[in-house]
């Protein structure tokens, strides 16, 4: 039976925590042994969870140790995983027996599905990569590595998701829309054109968001 060690013991730890014990091979493929967080009070006062291992950095892994990530900040996740991968572990994707997926559907390593996600037919997923309750997929979708989809964001139809994406809390974007690697779309934005590459979006239609760094003199 594969050990699952999480790593994050926060609050989106907690969550993948009771979400991996409704998820499909729960008590039949694998057992939770665990979380790495280098805080290690992140669970006091909050019984009922398995301890904290160690950090993630000192952490010595065994052979029947499988892992997921529940840090919910894309730059951290890779982080943290390209950690794991560095010393031999490997990552198994987590898929709630509430989620909906589709014919044809490809998925890497490392996924975490949540409950209500919904995963239309003929979409790719890259590695790494997070859908949160109630996120859409909408038909031959492509998602890329370490993306997140929070709760509720939508992407139509052959919409092209890239890598290290943050696509926050019921944000759309339209069918055949491009999020270019790096970027992020705000909650309840409506993407209506390319977003590119380390953008931030914001707002109906999303527009890049201005900061001290990249506003015109």
């Amino acid at each position: 039976m594969k050990q699952l060690v999480i790593i994050g013991a926060r609050g989106f730890g907690r969550e993948v925590f009771n979400s991996a014990c409704e998820s499909i091979g729960y008590g039949t493929e694998f057992l939770i042994k665990g979380f790495l967080d280098d805080k290690t009070d992140a669970l006091d006062g909050k019984p009922g969870y398995p301890p904290i291992l160690c950090s993630v950095e000192d952490y010595i892994i065994k052979n029947d140790d499988v892992f997921v990530c529940a840090l919910g900040d894309v730059k951290y996740k890779e982080k943290y995983c390209k950690l794991i991968l560095d010393k031999g572990g490997s990552f198994i994707t987590l898929v709630h027996r509430d989620a909906y997926i589709s014919k044809n559907v490809e998925m890497g390593d490392g996924c975490i599905v949540l409950a209500g996600a919904r995963i239309h037919c003929d979409v790719k997923i890259g590695n790494y990569v997070t859908l949160q309750p109630y996120s859409i997929l909408g038909h031959d979708v492509s998602v890329g590595d370490w993306t997140i989809v929070n709760a509720f964001a939508d992407c139509g139809g052959f919409s092209r998701i890239g890598n290290r994406v943050t696509l926050n809390t019921t944000c759309f974007v339209i069918p055949k829309g491009v999020v270019e690697d790096g970027a992020t779309v705000g909650a309840g934005s409506v993407t209506m054109r390319k977003v590119k590459a380390g953008q931030t979006v914001f707002g109906v239609p999303a527009k890049p968001v201005l900061t001290p760094g990249n506003c015109r003199k």
